[in-house]
């Protein structure tokens, strides 16, 4: 008789009576569950871990509402084939980089690097600031896509090379791993550039299928022990000076989703970028310390004409790319603006200031 009092009272909450007990969201709604495909080998430091840090994120600010597992390069899908696994449902989300997919979205490329660009401050002020997001957000809905910048590597080295480079003419016919358009500018000046998976190239450089090869930085090369295949370590920056990591959504899954978990998502993704900056800094440091003073590599920069070899062609690929497609325009143009304008502050500011330190240290 008391049970059925009390359940009464609770039928009558619309009268304001008694409060329905607390009852978790996790529980009374069913948890998504969604999976993550990603270009890096499984818990890749950096990489493969900035996706994981991504899916935790989401998982602790959405309460466990939504729980997303990460898969490696190869466990569901090749390293380069994320993108239309994730536009055709495949996997709802994916980690990447935008310039692998220049095939067939020739404009995503500059959603990753732009030779001679914006540094990593700059570009993501372009993101949030400018016009880059809603720019990336209208060029891939139409490959089913919803994208977010989740991570990035900050400046990245030249590359490591078998050769010493002394010349221009030292770069001709040089077989060298490097995706994006910084690949195409390599084939200007006489190198022959190759796009393939990170996990490729250590056995490429091994074997000669490869003279040189781009990855990413000290932290990253480290890892992948490049420098037992290579003697010599370029790190002029030209080719990546910022480095966006993408993080894609299905477009179907993401207007799937309420409001508040959208909003969780893109909260988890824009920590999560901040996040890979701060340890992309530290163990950048970390690990060029360790290459010098415990593997004797040898750092190098690559001589002037080189660069200005690279600076012209970079321009020349860049007038043929926004000439030939009207979306690569679109975007480049904002990106020029931006870097025009946000220029007139970084060189009086961070970049008078490096200047003087390096004076004075």
């Amino acid at each position: 008789m008391q049970r059925r009092k009390f359940l009464s009272v609770l039928g009558a909450g619309a009268a304001g009576a008694v409060a329905a007990p607390f009852v978790s969201t996790a529980r009374a709604q069913d948890t998504i569950r969604w999976k993550m495909v990603t270009s890096w080998p499984k818990n890749f430091p950096g990489l493969g871990t900035g996706a994981n840090d991504f899916a935790k994120r989401i998982g602790e600010l959405s309460g466990g509402r939504m729980q997303v597992d990460v898969y490696g390069a190869g466990e569901l899908v090749p390293a380069l084939e994320v993108f239309d696994a994730v536009s055709s449902g495949t996997a709802q989300m994916g980690h990447s980089a935008s310039y692998y997919w220049r095939g067939k979205v020739p404009a995503a490329q500059f959603f990753t690097a732009v030779p001679f660009g914006m540094n990593t401050t700059e570009t993501n002020s372009w993101l949030y600031q400018g016009d880059g997001m809603k720019l990336w957000d209208e060029l891939y809905a139409e490959h089913n896509l919803k994208p977010f910048a989740v991570g990035n590597t900050g400046t990245q080295m030249a590359g490591w090379f078998k050769k010493e480079i002394s010349s221009l003419e030292d770069m001709q016919g040089l077989k060298i791993r490097l995706p994006g358009l910084a690949g195409e500018v390599m084939n200007r000046i006489g190198a022959t550039a190759v796009n393939m998976p990170g996990s490729e190239i250590f056995t490429s450089m091994q074997t000669g299928v490869l003279d040189a090869a781009d990855w990413v930085g000290p932290y990253n090369d480290l890892a992948f022990g490049l420098h037992q295949v290579a003697d010599y370590y370029y790190t002029t920056a030209w080719n990546e000076p910022s480095a966006i990591l993408e993080g894609t959504v299905n477009l179907d899954a993401w207007n799937s989703l309420p409001d508040d978990l959208k909003a969780v998502v893109a909260e988890a993704a824009r920590s999560a970028n901040l996040a890979m900056i701060d340890e992309f800094t530290y163990r950048n440091a970390e690990a060029l310390k360790a290459l010098v003073d415990e593997h004797g590599v040898q750092l190098k920069q690559l001589p002037d004409d080189v660069v200005k070899a690279l600076a012209e062609a970079s321009q020349a690929v860049l007038e043929e790319q926004t000439g030939n497609d009207p979306a690569s325009k679109k975007i480049y143009d904002s990106y020029r603006q931006f870097q025009q304008f946000v220029k007139a502050y970084t060189d009086v500011g961070e970049f008078a200031y490096l200047k003087n330190r390096e004076m004075v240290r």
